[in-house]
């Protein structure tokens, strides 16, 4: 039978390569400053979207710095991640440096994606970030075939595979439930629910708002946590994790982790209400976690301020590094299509004639 946790009530530079334990003050610091450099990173993101020097659909993880900081603490390196269109944070939480996701943003050469793939199609095999997916639940099938290559090998690595509350409506998320339960494949599934898909509300769109639930339906272990509670999130994300290395068996977690501002960058977000709105600003986790680290004694209104400082002058030092970056040469524009030299691949650019004579 299924597992399932009641969520938590909801107010409430790299990652270690073994998990401290939760009450190390060192490690809690480590996280406030992660969730603080992803809070700076995506504000500075948006500037630079309506500055121009970003293109294209732009979602940010504001509001949900403790989810992706908490799961990304219950990683290792060689653990598999695959995430949606969000991505941001999660590039930057599992150790790549803020000015390579800052650079792929502004499309130049010295971006994640060597510039050709922007803000939702981050992709880097050496920290095992393997994609971001524009497409809905396109990471899905996919995780799910990484998790079967992990299980076929006999090696101990875990996939997490990330999507949002819309995504556990359609039918990828049931087929690869359903496979990775049956095969008892090594994969944890993680439901970010900000509580609306766009800017319809999960009890609008679901029969079963509570998304765990539908882990039982596969007789799969699952959980719900609070997500603005960046050790509550890591604590749930350990358990998974492990129960997916040590048993081999699929896990399903969801998260609640409601976003600060629209869906995307120019989503202005008038389906929620002025009280709602301030009723948000008021919980954030950011704000929240660092008064919580300074009421303990664990930082002091100086240390705080030093973080900050440190913080702003890291994202404006990659901003700076992304402005100064070559945009790609248009010859790369069809390297990595495929993995090996294919014969008679077409290279033909926009304009260029069909035959040459």
């Amino acid at each position: 039978m299924a597992q399932t946790t009641k969520a938590a009530p909801a107010r409430s530079r790299k990652r270690p390569t073994t998990p401290k334990p939760a009450a190390d003050a060192e490690t809690l610091v480590s996280y406030y400053r992660q969730m603080l450099l992803i809070r700076r990173f995506e504000e500075r993101t948006a500037r630079a979207y309506t500055e121009a020097k970003i293109g294209g659909y732009c979602h940010l993880n504001l509001g949900e710095e403790a989810t992706v900081v908490g799961l990304m603490s219950a990683l290792r390196p060689t653990d598999y991640l695959f995430t949606n269109y969000r991505e941001h944070g999660y590039a930057i939480a599992k150790g790549i440096e803020p000015r390579r996701v800052m650079a792929e943003l502004y499309g130049r050469s010295t971006g994640v994606s060597k510039g050709w793939g922007g803000s939702m199609h981050m992709f880097d095999a050496e920290a095992r970030l393997l994609g971001g997916y524009g497409i809905i639940g396109g990471q899905l099938p996919l995780a799910t075939g990484a998790a079967l290559a992990v299980d076929y090998k006999g090696g101990d690595e875990v996939v997490m595979c990330h999507m949002g509350d819309g995504t556990a409506a359609i039918g990828a998320f049931h087929e690869s439930l359903n496979i990775a339960a049956l095969w008892n494949l090594p994969v944890v599934f993680v439901v970010i629910n900000n509580g609306l898909g766009m800017g319809t509300t999960v009890e609008q769109s679901s029969s079963e708002p509570e998304l765990y639930k539908r882990g039982a339906a596969y007789r799969m272990d699952s959980a719900r946590v609070d997500g603005t509670d960046v050790v509550a999130v890591r604590e749930a994300a350990v358990t998974a994790v492990e129960h997916a290395r040590s048993k081999s068996r699929p896990y399903l977690l969801e998260t609640i982790s409601p976003r600060l501002k629209g869906h995307s960058v120019v989503d202005p977000a008038r389906y929620r209400s002025k009280d709602e709105k301030e009723a948000l600003l008021s919980e954030d986790p950011v704000a929240r976690f660092a008064a919580e680290l300074e009421k303990a004694g664990t930082l002091t209104a100086e240390t705080l301020q030093t973080i900050e400082d440190e913080v702003r002058a890291e994202v404006e030092e990659a901003a700076a590094f992304a402005d100064a970056s070559p945009a790609p040469d248009v010859s790369t524009l069809f390297d990595y299509t495929y993995a090996t030299p294919v014969p008679g691949e077409g290279r033909r650019l926009p304009a260029d004639p069909v035959f040459t004579s």
